[in-house]
């Protein structure tokens, strides 16, 4: 624990990318190479599952080896020794330690004998409950983490799964019970290439790949003294899981009507017994020039590539979508809006000749009247002068009735605005981290990167989110804008440390890595209270003392109009969950390699940046194009209640994308057990509640765009 809390506490530096300059890389930068002979460290880190999200450190599984404490991995680590993390690589679960396995460049070791492990019976019923569950190991060796090696279908390729399971599980054909089965052998390949320049000439090589084969050795396999056994090849039988009850006179006290003794008692904690596990390894280095040390990663990829043409069939859709969105808007805005605005000038600069030739009775005189209805000298807090207008020109109708009402200020808009500020910000994080992922230069080798960058961004965009968030909030006439910034810069991270912080409370209690360490959750509050918020109101600052206010095209009237009754279609749930539809559809296909990658696929190794970007950018032009005409309809029909209604229609479909995760979990998912659930539950909600607001914000600023410029267009100088 104590390990834990320093790296936690040294997560604020970690955060500003001060990490172990080997922990990041880019493609052919660096290389690090080993003579013959010199010690390869060998590091576990944690176990995972994909049928629960609870994960552990390697070191804290009771049937495992302990570390010794020795110095045997080289580099000066001692067995057992903590490695420097950074915060996403905490955040990420990860617990890296120097193991007590030996790897001499260059040289083979068929067996070697590692440990002998007693373990109680509750350590038995833990391992059979993790083996039962699948959970899967992560060694690693020159930043890669040991893989289990598979051929493609065909034959062709070979690539890697990350990880390598605990055991097995087999069904007994007699009792038709289940038997569980340790991996208590492992067989290490590593692959290497020489090292070019001067390097190689001096004999050095490059680690191109670490393959682990797991097996499992059972009690009556001979050994040899050293505790290896003697015929690697020719195994009989596993290592079982199984402890027999003891069948003593304790027993007979406890039963003693009954010949009978319960399965249970193979597990009863309180039952005295033992069992050994004998722990063994091979090691075997191995040449293959075929692999460039720049893209040894791709054999980890390599299996996923099949799915490029699933990802080509969600661009199409999504081009397809977005493309027919496109062909409305731009019937709105080149027919329908340009016909009416055309028409309403030319009635309103009727009307102003008329009114020179015939003033009406009671009417002001032409030089207190300017011509054109939405003119900035018109005084149109003059009910009566909006409606002896509206009388004049007959053939306004629709939106352009809305002109003294269409920036009436919202009900709530102090909520508003700071959910618009936070908004830009996780904005600016998403595309940063996009971009930075699609240019290469957030990869898998820099674990835990994509975290920590992302949470950078996000406390750097602190600025954004002030900025933003004042001008809306100045627009809403509000006045204190230190408390606007107060609640932009708590709102979003105040719910999210929130719920992270209540999570954790159920985390630690199942002893679980997943759990954020308390240092690291202190860390990421001093981040939060001593970076990030002054941040806030800083860009507060400049946003509403120096930019200042949107400027609105007209002026709103003092009493609202009534607004008439609107079809089904149009009220704002059905609004906001027609028009959340349609984004959907276009992320939905993407969606799915999104949740393999952080629900079943625990590595995590994500890798179609490339599509991701692409489908990203379709997706923003798709909420802008929904957005744009939703309001545009709701214009029509005479709701002037825009500003909430952009915001919801623009977020919309994030309802439909935690739909999607209930769907995803009930039929995909095989999670059991109530944390897991919870953790998946409570994750899920997160993330949509970022994705809604991001969404929610761009629908929001294109509606704003869109009625700014539609209304401005009217104008009659």
């Amino acid at each position: 624990m104590v390990r834990v809390l320093k790296g936690g506490l040294g997560s604020l530096l970690s955060l500003l990318l001060l990490s172990p300059a080997d922990a990041f890389y880019i493609p052919g930068w660096s290389i690090k190479s080993y003579k013959e002979g010199t010690q390869v460290p060998l590091l576990v880190n944690k176990v995972y599952s994909d049928n629960t999200q609870l994960q552990y450190a390697y070191y804290d599984l009771p049937f495992v080896c302990p570390p010794t404490g020795k110095s045997r991995s080289g580099g000066g680590l001692l067995s057992g020794q903590s490695i420097p993390l950074n915060l996403g690589e905490v955040l990420r679960g990860d617990r890296i330690m120097a193991s007590d396995m030996e790897l001499e460049m260059g040289k083979d070791k068929p067996c070697n004998f590692l440990c002998s492990k007693e373990i109680s019976r509750r350590d038995l019923r833990r391992a059979k409950e993790m083996v039962r569950d699948g959970y899967v190991t992560e060694w690693i060796v020159d930043n890669l983490p040991g893989a289990t090696s598979f051929v493609t279908s065909d034959k062709t390729k070979k690539y890697y799964a990350a990880g390598f399971k605990l055991g097995y599980t087999e069904i007994s054909p007699a009792t038709g019970k289940a038997r569980y089965f340790l991996h208590n052998h492992h067989t290490i390949v590593i692959r290497y290439r020489k090292a070019p320049g001067k390097a190689g000439e001096r004999g050095e090589r490059l680690v191109v790949g670490f393959e682990v084969y797991p097996k499992s050795v059972g009690r009556d396999n001979r050994r040899d003294s050293s505790g290896c056994p003697k015929d690697l090849q020719h195994v009989s039988g596993g290592f079982e899981l199984y402890m027999a009850a003891n069948k003593t006179s304790d027993l007979t006290a406890r039963y003693p009507d009954s010949s009978y003794y319960p399965d249970a008692l193979e597990e009863d904690e309180g039952e005295e017994g033992s069992l050994t596990v004998p722990y063994t390894y091979s090691v075997y280095f191995r040449e293959d020039d075929g692999i460039e040390w720049s893209h040894r990663w791709d054999l980890y990829f390599v299996n996923q590539e099949e799915g490029s043409r699933i990802h080509w069939l969600a661009i199409v859709n999504s081009l397809i979508i977005c493309g027919l969105l496109t062909g409305i808007v731009m019937i709105i805005l080149a027919k329908t809006i340009r016909t009416d605005i055309k028409a309403y000038k030319e009635a309103a600069i009727e009307d102003g000749k008329l009114r020179r030739k015939k003033p009406r009775s009671g009417a002001r005189s032409p030089k207190e009247k300017v011509p054109g209805l939405l003119d900035q000298g018109t005084d149109l807090d003059n009910d009566a002068d909006i409606s002896e207008d509206d009388e004049a020109l007959e053939d306004v109708t629709g939106w352009k009735l809305l002109h003294a009402d269409v920036f009436r200020k919202p009900s709530c808009g102090n909520l508003l605005a700071p959910l618009v500020g936070s908004g830009m910000q996780l904005l600016f994080m998403a595309i940063g981290l996009v971009l930075l992922s699609a240019l290469g230069v957030l990869n898998p080798s820099f674990r835990g990167g994509f975290i920590s960058v992302g949470v950078g961004l996000f406390i750097f965009a602190g600025v954004f989110s002030g900025y933003f968030s004042a001008r809306v909030f100045k627009s809403f006439d509000g006045t204190n804008y230190k408390s606007n910034a107060l609640v932009t810069a708590l709102l979003f991270p105040g719910l999210t440390f929130g719920l992270v912080f209540i999570l954790n409370l159920f985390v630690w209690a199942q002893a679980s890595s997943t759990a954020i360490p308390f240092g690291t959750l202190m860390a990421m509050l001093l981040l939060w209270l001593c970076v990030q918020v002054p941040l806030v109101l800083a860009g507060s600052y400049y946003g509403y003392v120096k930019a200042g206010a949107w400027e609105h095209p007209t002026r709103t009237a003092a009493l609202p109009r009534q607004i008439p009754n609107q079809a089904w279609y149009i009220k704002s749930l059905q609004s906001i969950l027609l028009a959340g539809l349609i984004p959907f559809a276009v992320i939905f296909i993407e969606l799915l390699f999104v949740f393999q990658s952080v629900w079943q696929d625990k590595s995590g190794y994500y890798y179609v940046f490339g599509f991701l970007a692409m489908v990203s950018i379709i997706l923003v032009v798709t909420i802008a194009e929904v957005t744009v005409v939703t309001i545009y309809i709701q214009l029509c029909s005479e709701n002037y209640h825009w500003w909430w209604q952009s915001f919801l229609v623009g977020g919309g479909s994030a309802v439909w994308v935690f739909g999607y995760c209930i769907w995803y979990y009930t039929f995909k998912l095989h999670i059991s057990g109530f944390v897991s659930s919870l953790l998946f539950f409570t994750y899920s909600f997160m993330a949509c509640c970022v994705y809604g607001l991001l969404t929610g914000t761009v629908g929001f600023l294109s509606a704003y765009a869109f009625v700014r410029r539609i209304y401005g267009a009217i104008k009659v100088d």
